[in-house]
């Protein structure tokens, strides 16, 4: 991977994270176009360079995220993110596995935004408008909803908010709660692939173009990902989810072409 396609694939990143288009899909997508080989590092690289996307929910909400005050918002995001940490470690392997395959992103894509297109008139009478009304029940059960992301092109962003606006939280309280759900959740999944690469192929971290790209990589997805946060929660106050419903399934319908011309 050089240097310029680390910076193609954290800009898709970037854009990406916090959208219900799922990041890890386009950046699947991207490195099949980029005709880069889906070897260990690239696998690695598109997992570590997720945690630089997410770092920009901590600076731009660190008011929010930094007051110690509100313990019990911490106590809820350790509860929502167990259901990641379990399943994420127990299907591991079958998780890289699915890391592979375009098919798997472009069906994903299509039935995702078929749902997205319906999401807002399904969950449209919410009750919860505040974090704090957030029980520990309804984090862990956004958790479980998180979870279908592992499943490349299902988005983690747009299972989450679903997952909160299933239980009852407003499109805005549950896109905030799904970026800082993000934190933990990505936080654990890039320490416990860096810890693998560490005991398995050390020599990959210790090659120097590799530790380039990851830290070229982490630090365009974090400035890119703030931008797109911004954009994000304006636009889905004012228009929800329609308009990635359709985006999902153009994009859907494309891929399967694609790979079915041997494209991909």
């Amino acid at each position: 991977m050089s240097i310029i396609q680390a910076i193609i694939i954290a800009i898709v990143e970037g854009i990406t994270e916090f959208l219900p288009i799922s990041s890890t899909g386009h950046m699947i997508i991207t490195s099949s176009l980029m005709g880069i080989e889906k070897d260990e590092f690239t696998k690695l690289f598109e997992v570590a360079i997720q945690l630089g996307a997410i770092l920009s929910v901590v600076v731009l909400y660190w008011k929010k995220f930094f007051d110690f005050s509100r313990w019990q918002f911490y106590i809820k995001l350790i509860i929502a993110v167990i259901p990641a940490l379990v399943l994420g470690k127990l299907f591991s392997d079958k998780i890289d596995a699915l890391l592979e395959s375009p098919t798997t992103v472009a069906v994903s894509m299509l039935v995702g935004g078929i749902i997205l297109l319906f999401i807002d008139n399904i969950f449209k009478r919410p009750t919860i408008k505040e974090e704090s009304r957030i029980s520990y029940g309804k984090g862990f059960v956004i958790g479980i909803w998180q979870c279908l992301a592992m499943i490349p092109g299902v988005s983690r962003s747009a299972a989450s908010i679903i997952g909160g606006m299933q239980q009852k939280l407003t499109r805005s309280l549950a896109a905030e709660f799904s970026f800082f759900l993000a934190v933990p959740t990505m936080a654990a999944a890039t320490g416990y692939k860096l810890l693998k690469a560490f005991q398995e192929t050390p020599e990959m971290l210790k090659d120097k173009n590799n530790l380039i790209a990851l830290g070229i990589g982490n630090v365009v997805a974090f400035v890119v990902a703030m931008l797109a946060i911004k954009f994000f929660i304006s636009f889905l106050q004012r228009f929800g989810f329609k308009l990635f419903g359709w985006y999902r399934i153009i994009a859907g319908i494309v891929l399967l072409i694609l790979i079915w011309q041997g494209v991909l």
